[in-house]
């Protein structure tokens, strides 16, 4: 398979933006909980919508990054077969990233997905990742995993040709997260902290109007495989590397297919081939706008990329609920 934007079944229609229809239904579902202090709802609603959306899709879609196996998700769960029958692709999925921050209000709650060619994605188990990133247009190496803070810094700030203290480092607001970003202070820049949601962090390096010039520290590996598809699209520069709790994390990243565990991983290593890449914001971020209510319905704002093709569009979506009530909201 050449394009995984080309349907046999329905050439008039583009895969790419059928997916944001996906991403859309779920954001839409989750708003319902934004500020309710219930997590685990925010999450179910967003899994049920984005689950609901696939069938309708024509794609013969694997789960190969979701909510968990079989055995601990009832849906989107890896493995999970998804679509209503067409090309065969890999799926990573979280269809709420942010469960927490949707909760409380807070701001970078997502609902996102990409898809891959069959075997295009880094079969990642749901363990922390190491990660850093910067945007495109940079030289090739100019920041690295194995490198001090100060270090990427200084090679950032020479390739940017400015101070470093021009430069907004984008981490999660977490105590593993302090000596780093002591260091990062200490070097001259500042720090962007986040409660959550480090795929919207990652890809904000991408966005100018986000201010961020680089994302350090370690966040789940599953998101880090979504957030490499988005980088396929639009370049930049993400490393990875896994990162183990106990020896049982080890054996699970061998089973699943990752023979050197301590293996620092490029974008192109995390998602291979013809990849597209959909967002829609729940709530507002770095880089989209959330779900807002409306007198009829609901407005939504959504980014998809292409690998293809290098496009990247945001679109805006009206949605009115009075012409179909109660199918996104609570």
């Amino acid at each position: 398979m050449s394009d995984i934007t080309r349907d046999a079944t329905h050439s008039d229609r583009n895969l790419a933006l059928e997916l944001v229809r996906v991403t859309e239904a779920a954001a839409l579902a989750a708003s319902a909980w934004i500020g309710r202090g219930d997590k685990n709802s925010a999450d179910g609603a967003a899994v049920d919508a984005m689950r609901r959306a696939f069938d309708a899709v024509a794609i013969t879609g694997t789960v190969v990054i979701g909510e968990g196996e079989m055995d601990e998700a009832p849906m989107l769960y890896i493995g999970e077969k998804v679509g209503a029958g067409g090309m065969a692709v890999d799926i990573a999925v979280d269809p709420l990233e942010g469960t927490s921050i949707t909760a409380k209000g807070g701001p970078n709650a997502i609902a996102v997905l990409a898809v891959a060619e069959s075997g295009g994605f880094l079969h990642a188990p749901d363990i922390y990742m190491d990660k850093i990133a910067v945007g495109p247009g940079l030289p090739a190496g100019v920041v690295d995993l194995d490198a001090t803070p100060a270090q990427n810094l200084r090679e950032l700030a020479r390739a940017k040709k400015c101070d470093i203290n021009d430069l907004v480092v984008c981490t999660l607001d977490r105590d593993r997260h302090k000596e780093m970003i002591r260091a990062c202070r200490e070097a001259g820049a500042r720090i962007m902290l986040l409660g959550d949601g480090d795929v919207a962090g990652v890809v904000a390096c991408s966005q100018p109007e986000a201010g961020v010039d680089i994302y350090m520290g370690s966040g789940g590996a599953p998101e880090g495989v979504l957030a490499a598809a988005a980088f396929r699209c639009i370049g930049g520069q993400l490393q990875g590397r896994l990162l183990y709790e106990d020896d049982s994390q080890v054996e699970r990243a061998k089973a699943m297919g990752i023979l050197d565990p301590h293996k620092k991983f490029s974008t192109h290593e995390m998602a291979r081939g013809d990849v597209i890449f959909a967002a829609t914001g729940v709530t507002t971020g770095a880089f989209l706008r959330g779900v807002r209510k409306t007198g009829q319905g609901a407005v939504t704002h959504s980014i998809v990329m292409r690998s293809k093709t290098g496009t990247v569009r945001y679109i805006e979506g009206h949605h009115n609920q009075t012409l179909k009530p109660g199918r996104f909201f609570a």
